[in-house]
C-alpha cells in the first residue's frame, strides 16, 4: 500500500490536447456525413456496399481492443498497464456501433442477395433451404442484436470495475477481472464467428470458408494494436505520458502487430490453399471475381502491403522500440486494413471489373470521424493510468527502458 500512496498523487489526466482530437474528429465526421448522406439520396444501393465497409472497420476497432483488454487482465505485463484506457475507450464506443448496426438491416436488400425474392427464385434447392432456415431477415436481426447484447454485457463489467479502480478500495478486483475474461474471449470467438458469416461471408453465398471467422478476429486484433500504438504515440508527446510511457512499451506493441501480420498471413494462405486444392466451383468462384478485371491489382496489393512489407519492417527490433517509425507502419496496416476490406465486399457486386466509387472513401470516413470523436470523448474522461491497480504501481517503478 505504500507503494501505491507514493504514485496516487501522479497528475494522469488527459491532455487538453485530446479534446482539441475530438473536436477535428467532430468536424471531420460531421463534413463527411453531409457527404455520405447525399451519396445515400443519389446512390443507394452503392451506398449500403460502403456501409458495409465502414461497419466492418468500426466493429474491428471496437472489439479488437476489447479482446486485448480481456487477454491482458489474464496474462498482465507493463504494455497494458500503459494501453488498457486506450483498449477500454475503444470498447467504450459500443453503443455507437450497436446503433451503426440499424442501417445495415434497413438496407438489408442492397447487399445481402439471399434477401431478395427476386435472387432466390433463380437459386438452387440448398440455397433456398439455407434462406428458409437460416440466412432470412429476422433471423440477421435477432442475431445481431444478441451479438451486441453479449459484447455489451462483456464490456459493462470491464468498464464499470475499471472505473471503480479509479477509487481507493479495499476490494481485488484482479480474480473478477480474469472470470469474466477467461470465457468472454471464448463467448467472443463464438458471437463472432456468426457474426462473420452473418455479415459478410453471405455476401457470396453458397461460398463458404471455415477459417474466414479466423481472419476477421486477426483483423480485428491487428486494427486494433494498430490504433493503440498510433494514440500512444500521439499521448507520448504530451505530458503525462511523455514521461511514462516508454520504448519498452513500443516494442510489445510492435511485437503484436508482427503477431498478427504472420497469422493474418497464415489464416489466408490457408484459406486459399484449402480451397485451391479442393477445386469446387462454388469455392474458387469467390477467388476468381478477386483476381480478374483489374482486382488481382489489389489482391497483389494487399498480398505486399498487409503482409510482406510489415512483416519485413516489425523484423527491426530498433523501429519497434522506436514510437516515432512504429507509428508509420502502424497507420500503414491501419490503411490496409481498409484496402482488404474493400477487396473482400466490392467485388461480390461488381464482378466483372474493378470499380471504385466516391462513397467507398467518404462513407468509411464519416463514419470513422464520428467513431473516433467518441473514442477521444470516453479517453479524455478518464485518467491515464488506473493508479489503483495493483499492476500499475510496479510498472511505473520500473526505471529502465
Amino acid at each position: 500500500m505504500t507503494a501505491i500512496r507514493a504514485h496516487v498523487d501522479l497528475d494522469v489526466t488527459a491532455p487538453p490536447r485530446v479534446g482539441q482530437w475530438r473536436k477535428a474528429s467532430l468536424i471531420g465526421g460531421l463534413a463527411f456525413t453531409v457527404l455520405a448522406i447525399i451519396g445515400f439520396v443519389t446512390s443507394p444501393a452503392q451506398a449500403m456496399h460502403s456501409y458495409l465497409i465502414a461497419f466492418m472497420l468500426c466493429l474491428g476497432l471496437t472489439l479488437g481492443p476489447m479482446v486485448m483488454l480481456m487477454v491482458w487482465h489474464l496474462t498482465g505485463g507493463g504494455w497494458g498497464v500503459m494501453a488498457r484506457r486506450i483498449f477500454e475507450a475503444a470498447t467504450a464506443t459500443l453503443p455507437l456501433v450497436a446503433v451503426a448496426f440499424i442501417p445495415l438491416v434497413i438496407g438489408l436488400h442492397a447487399n445481402y442477395a439471399w434477401s431478395r425474392p427476386e435472387e432466390l427464385a433463380h437459386a438452387d434447392e440448398h440455397w433456398r433451404m439455407m434462406s428458409d432456415q437460416y440466412l432470412r431477415m429476422s433471423g440477421f436481426l435477432l442475431r445481431g442484436i444478441l451479438y451486441f447484447i453479449v459484447w455489451g454485457v462483456m464490456a459493462w463489467f470491464l468498464l464499470n470495475w475499471s472505473r471503480r479502480q479509479d477509487s481507493p478500495s479495499d476490494r481485488a478486483y484482479g480474480r473478477m477481472f480474469r472470470l469474466v475474461s477467461g470465457p468472454g474471449i471464448v463467448i467472443y470467438a463464438w458471437t463472432m464467428t456468426f457474426a462473420s458469416i452473418d455479415w459478410v461471408m453471405s455476401l457470396s453465398f453458397p461460398w463458404a470458408s471455415s477459417i474466414l471467422p479466423f481472419i476477421f478476429m486477426v483483423n480485428q486484433g491487428m486494427i486494433g494494436m494498430a490504433l493503440t500504438v498510433i494514440v500512444a504515440q500521439k499521448l507520448h508527446r504530451y505530458p503525462p505520458m511523455n514521461g511514462l510511457l516508454k520504448k519498452r512499451h513500443f516494442h510489445d506493441y510492435g511485437k503484436f502487430l508482427l503477431m498478427f501480420t504472420l497469422l493474418w498471413g497464415w489464416f489466408n494462405f490457408s484459406q486459399w490453399l484449402i480451397i485451391w486444392a479442393g477445386n469446387l466451383p462454388d469455392e474458387i468462384s469467390w477467388y476468381f471475381d478477386r483476381i480478374r478485371g483489374g482486382w488481382q491489382y489489389i489482391a497483389l496489393l494487399i498480398i505486399v502491403g498487409q503482409f510482406v512489407v510489415p512483416f519485413c519492417l516489425l523484423l527491426s527490433r530498433p523501429l519497434k522500440k522506436d514510437p516515432n517509425r512504429l507509428v508509420w507502419v502502424a497507420a500503414w496496416m491501419f490503411f490496409m486494413r481498409y484496402v482488404d476490406m474493400y477487396w473482400w465486399i466490392e467485388p461480390t457486386f461488381n464482378k466483372e471489373h474493378l470499380a471504385y466509387n466516391w462513397l467507398d472513401a467518404v462513407v468509411p470516413l464519416a463514419m470513422l470521424g464520428l467513431w473516433m470523436t467518441y473514442f477521444f470523448w470516453n479517453l479524455e474522461r478518464r485518467p491515464l493510468l488506473v493508479l489503483h491497480d495493483p499492476h500499475t504501481t510496479p510498472e511505473l517503478d520500473k526505471d529502465h527502458e
